[in-house]
Order: structure tokens, then C-alpha cells, then sequence
């Protein structure tokens, strides 16, 4: 069976996070159409309500009233992150500067990861912050007067970028934040669609403090290109497949997959190009493609962080040897990402060798399928499912539910796919 057709996906869940929280800071309604129905943004949504902004969806389109400079209340619970990293880390730079006291708690996976890598600059804005063995949630916030900060980031985040810069927005003067190498830049594109005035200067970005609230907007979120990932590995692993996949967002600081996968070989073609908000969004054409062996620098990893595992899978069926260095960040994900992954392609019969930073791979090779080890992670869920695809056995996940983190009905996507 092959994957044909065309396919439309969830908003993009990086840029549905922050749609919600920088519309909290407008100067009244905004309209978010194609909002991520994942778990990890439904946990945004409700730390936001929890912190006394009005959310209300209607008829599918989420309504924000924005509340100005100063929108957020004491909130009455904690708030769970659950799983969602991207909650944590940015509320924790979107509340750093407003005189509320929030605690932060997440599940157990959440638990074990670092958040001292955005506290600790937030730390040196002024933010009282506490946590549990100094780096892990829970996390105690007091929110306070802030002032700004020139920061030089040890490595890539867009996360960490993400939470300096808002607590940017209410700090005295201009924060600035210098990055090893370029990452997502979600945040720049909106804020400054919306208003705040923000800059960039190579790998530096810099924002100054906030005078009025930012602009109410109407959005539209780009289909998820970390969602559209899986689709593509699976049409080009897929003979005969020959698959569209509609209005994508193909931001130049998400999509090293794409230039990774061309390098293989990949037949992609990029189409209906347009511009929204900042953000590029185009109709993707995939189709079943001779893949080799390519060797991926730590330079290029930042803008293809979640879709290595998908890499590792392209690689089991590339003719050659793939290796992937300067991925240690995989090992602080939702799993370690690099055990997961070879730990469940090691035992599907994959020639996998696992290293400290990342993985190399020598195909192509023959899939066994059989049972797959999720360690409740959503991306190696899929990707291992996609693997399914074209295994001697059928994938069986001991956690599909996982998935809802990201994309609720990604298996019903897939089947309808099939033909």
C-alpha cells in the first residue's frame, strides 16, 4: 500500500503556544484559527485561564480577550505543564515580570527535565525563582520589577531565546539574546507582527520594554511542519507513494529536515508559496525516493531537533552509512531520544550505533517490526509507527495514546491515507 492523496494538518504546535500567550498581552480580542488540538497546547490554554485570561472557543476558533500590559491574576492552583516544556519554560519568561507568585508543576517526565536553563537568566533579570534541586520543576515564581540583560546562550533554544525575550517585554531597557546558532524564530515573527519592537542582528535578537499593550490579531496557524515530517518520511519509504500536503508552514528555522532529506535524495517538490503573519506556508509534493547515507554537523541540528528520529528511520533504508552528531539536546526531550530511538530500531534489526551527542546508522536493512517501546513520547511513537509502514511485522506501540500530546488523530490521518 502506498500514501497518496492530499493531507491538511494541525496548526503548528510551536506557533499555536505562542499565539495564545502573546494575544493574552493585546489590547483586545484576537481570533486563532487552526489552534494545535494537541494535549501540550490544551495545557498552555488552560495555565493562561488559570492566570485569569478569558480563552473561548467558538465553532473552532479560539477567542482570546487580550488584557494589555498587565493582563494576568493571581492564579488559585498551580500550574500543570503536564508534558509540555514549551508551557513551562515560556510562562515562565511571560510571568517573570508581573506581581503574582506561581507555581509550576508538570507529569513525571516533565519533572526530570531541565528548567534552570531559562531560570537562571531569568535569575539575573531579577525573578525570584526557586526549585526543586535547583533545576527541576516544581519551580516557585515571584514575579517582580525586571530589568534587562545581554545574554549569550551556551547553546541553541528557542525556548530559552523565547522566555528572555518576554520577560524582555516588561524589563527597563533592551534585552538581548545571542544564540551559538539560529533557531526557531516564532517568537520575533509574531511579536513583531504584533506590534513589540523587536530586532535581529545576525544571531542576535533584542527587544525593548513594552509602552502599550501589542496589537489584537486574527492568526492563522501554518499546518505543523513537525507533524507534516512524519507524512513525508512515510511517503518517501512508501513505494509508489505520491503525496500533497497542504498549507505547511515551511519557516526556513523548522525546515533543515527538508534540506536533509533533498541532500538524500529526496523527491520534494515546494509550491503555493505565501507569507502570513511572518511565517512562510507552502503546499509540499512528496513522492517514493532512492535515499543515501548523509552525515549531519552539530550546526546543522538546532532547526531539526524533533525530527532526528524520522532521520534515524530514512537512514535504515538509505544506501550508506548516516551520522548524526551534536544531538546531545535529545536527550533531554520528552525520552532520551537518542536511546529511544535505537534502542527500538536495535531491536527491529537496524545496524544503529549509539554515541554520547547522537547515532550513526548503516543501510539499508530490513525492518523485523514487532513491539515498540514508546517510553511515552509522542515523536518516537510516530516515527516508529511510520516505520510500521513498511516492516515485516506490524508496529505494536505499548503507548499510542501518547500521540494526543501533538496530534490527536494522527492514526486515522495515516490509514486514510493508504491505498
Amino acid at each position: 500500500m502506498a500514501l497518496k492523496g492530499e493531507i491538511t494538518l494541525p496548526g503548528d504546535k510551536s506557533i499555536s503556544h505562542r499565539a495564545l500567550m502573546f494575544t493574552a498581552l493585546g489590547d483586545g480580542l484576537s481570533r486563532i484559527e487552526n489552534l494545535n488540538p494537541g494535549a501540550d497546547v490544551n495545557t498552555t490554554k488552560n495555565a493562561l485561564a488559570n492566570c485569569g485570561i478569558h480563552i473561548e472557543d467558538k465553532a473552532g476558533v479560539i477567542h482570546v480577550q487580550g488584557g494589555g500590559l498587565r493582563p494576568f491574576k493571581q492564579p488559585e492552583h498551580a500550574l500543570n505543564c503536564g508534558n509540555s516544556g514549551t508551557t513551562a519554560r515560556l510562562m515562565m519568561g511571560l510571568l517573570a515580570a508581573h506581581p503574582i507568585h506561581v507555581q509550576f508543576t508538570g507529569d513525571p517526565s516533565l519533572s526530570q527535565r531541565p528548567m534552570d536553563r531559562v531560570f537562571r537568566p531569568l535569575q539575573q533579570m531579577g525573578a525570584n525563582v526557586s526549585a526543586r534541586n535547583r533545576k527541576l520543576l516544581p519551580v516557585m515564581l515571584s514575579g517582580r520589577d525586571l530589568w534587562a540583560l545581554d545574554y549569550e546562550l551556551p547553546y541553541a533554544s528557542a525556548q530559552v531565546k523565547s522566555a528572555i525575550l518576554l520577560a524582555g517585554l516588561h524589563a527597563r531597557g533592551k534585552t538581548s539574546v545571542k544564540s551559538p546558532a539560529y533557531s526557531r524564530d516564532h517568537t520575533e515573527q509574531l511579536l513583531g507582527a504584533m506590534g513589540a519592537k523587536i530586532s535581529i542582528e545576525g544571531k542576535t535578537v533584542l527587544v525593548e520594554q513594552l509602552t502599550k499593550p501589542l496589537s489584537a490579531v486574527d492568526i492563522v496557524v501554518p499546518g505543523d511542519f513537525s507533524a507534516a515530517a512524519f507524512f513525508i518520511a512515510g511517503a518517501l519509504l512508501v513505494p509508489d507513494s505520491d503525496l500533497i500536503i497542504r498549507k505547511v508552514g515551511v519557516n526556513p528555522t523548522r525546515t533543515a529536515f527538508l534540506n536533509t532529506t533533498m541532500e538524500m535524495g529526496a523527491q520534494i517538490d515546494i509550491v503555493n508559496k505565501q507569507e502570513i503573519h511572518g511565517e512562510a506556508v507552502a503546499d509540499l509534493r512528496v513522492r517514493y525516493s532512492h535515499l543515501k547515507g548523509v552525515t549531519i554537523h552539530p550546526e546543522e541540528i538546532p532547526n531539526q531537533i524533533d525530527e532526528l528520529p524520522l532521520i534515524a528511520l530514512l537512514a535504515s533504508q538509505a544506501e550508506g552509512e548516516t551520522i548524526v552528531r551534536g544531538a546531545e539536546e535529545l536527550r533531554v526531550k520528552e525520552s532520551d531520544r537518542i536511546h529511544s530511538i535505537v534502542t527500538n530500531m536495535s531491536a527491529w534489526g537496524v545496524k544503529i550505533f549509539e554515541r554520547p551527542d547522537g547515532f550513526s546508522i548503516e543501510g539499508p536493512g530490513t525492518l523485523k517490526g514487532g513491539k515498540v517501546k514508546t517510553f511515552d513520547d509522542h515523536r518516537i511513537a510516530m516515527s516508529m509507527a511510520i516505520a510500521g509502514l513498511i516492516s515485516k511485522a506490524p508496529a505494536v506501540l505499548d503507548n499510542p495514546d501518547c500521540v494526543d500530546i501533538s496530534h490527536p488523530g494522527f492514526f486515522s490521518e495515516l490509514r486514510s491515507l493508504l491505498s
